[in-house]
């Protein structure tokens, strides 16, 4: 992306991107279609970024920056609460048909990874930054008292982002109802994790 690039022109190119991502997906995606849902020319999106490459890269970059952001949005005053919320917004099918053809881009950019370092990485830091929430969610859990003290923070976080990683991408690829999962993972936190009266009294 070019240093020149400003905010307001950079946000407004992210979101021709998403809406350009919708319409046409990932491998049919031309810089036009991008110039196309903005108020610049084609050209000008290539003063900005060298490529569609360089382009789709900062766009992941721009979405994992709004997904950090909206992991501090996961409501409750307790750690199994706050887990509870998260995986009730996170599998929640939406019904707005762009944001299934937006998935669906996304899936196939996945489809990429194995061959292509630079999207691979920023998936791992998507990954990264999901294992760090709930890690820090579960971990506090443990250390407050509402989750078994012998939970491995890090292996049942693992366990989650597995879980709703793959329930994402079954709901895109085969229509699988997202909510099975969300009710499994639901389940799972109330029979599994938590291990006693959510009331805890703090020393």
């Amino acid at each position: 992306m070019s240093d020149t690039t400003t905010d307001e022109t950079a946000a407004e190119i992210m979101d021709g991107t998403y809406r350009a991502l919708c319409e046409h997906g990932y491998a049919a995606l031309r810089m036009q279609d991008i110039a196309d849902e903005t108020t610049k020319s084609k050209a000008a999106l290539h003063y900005h970024y060298d490529s569609k490459h360089d382009l789709l890269l900062s766009f992941l970059d721009h979405l994992i920056a709004d997904f950090s952001e909206k992991l501090g949005e996961a409501e409750g005053e307790t750690p199994p609460d706050r887990l509870r919320d998260f995986v009730g917004q996170r599998l929640t099918a939406r019904d707005r048909e762009a944001h299934q053809e937006f998935q669906t881009a996304i899936l196939e950019i996945k489809a990429q990874a194995p061959y292509e370092t630079a999207y691979r990485d920023r998936l791992e830091r998507f990954d990264e930054h999901l294992h760090a929430f709930l890690r820090t969610i579960l971990a506090e859990g443990v250390a407050e008292g509402y989750f078994d003290a012998a939970l491995d923070p890090d292996r049942i976080a693992d366990f989650f982002v597995t879980t709703i990683d793959g329930a994402e991408t079954r709901h895109v690829a085969v229509e699988q109802p997202i909510e099975d999962a969300r009710e499994y993972l639901l389940d799972h936190i109330d029979e599994t994790l938590v291990i006693g009266p959510e009331e805890v009294t703090a020393e």
